[in-house]
């Protein structure tokens, strides 16, 4: 019977490992632009959202709000927009997890993983740049003269 040490190979150094978490720095600020970014669009979805309530909650007897009702499809196309966003984003700070993630487990298996990081990385920022060009999307539509009125 083997014990776990003879089946894992050699692990890393102290200096292999420290070039590895240099390695993983700039994913790892990647993550965190992210997650603040998610913030965000929850932040914005979460504001169309009430946003929507509210007018939902005008009743049809108030003449003086009413017209605040067709809006209602504007709203609901900007949280579209949002939510898929979002899925962008969450899969973005996936990928760059999983960029961290084989980096480590590589260098403790002693596998080359260049090419792998290097596709999850354009992956991530693929995944990113779709958010970002929602988010655009979305606040081309975001400002209405209905959102200025109360």
């Amino acid at each position: 019977m083997h014990t776990i040490t003879e089946l894992l190979p050699v692990t890393p150094s102290v200096d292999q490992l420290a070039r590895i978490i240099g390695n993983v720095a700039a994913p790892a600020f990647l993550l965190g632009a992210v997650a603040a970014f998610i913030s965000v669009l929850v932040s914005r979805l979460n504001r169309v959202i009430d946003r929507s309530q509210f007018i939902y909650a005008i009743p049809e007897a108030d003449a003086s709000r009413s017209f605040l009702k067709a809006d209602l499809p504007r709203l609901r196309r900007r949280a579209e927009i949002l939510n898929r966003s979002l899925f962008w984003a969450v899969v973005a700070a996936i990928l760059t997890a999983l960029i961290i993630i084989v980096a480590f487990a590589s260098a403790l298996l002693h596998l080359e993983h260049e090419y792998g990081v290097a596709l999850l990385f354009l992956a991530a920022l693929v995944t990113f740049c779709a958010s970002l060009i929602d988010l655009a999307r979305e606040t081309r539509i975001a400002l209405h003269d209905n959102d200025l009125r109360i």
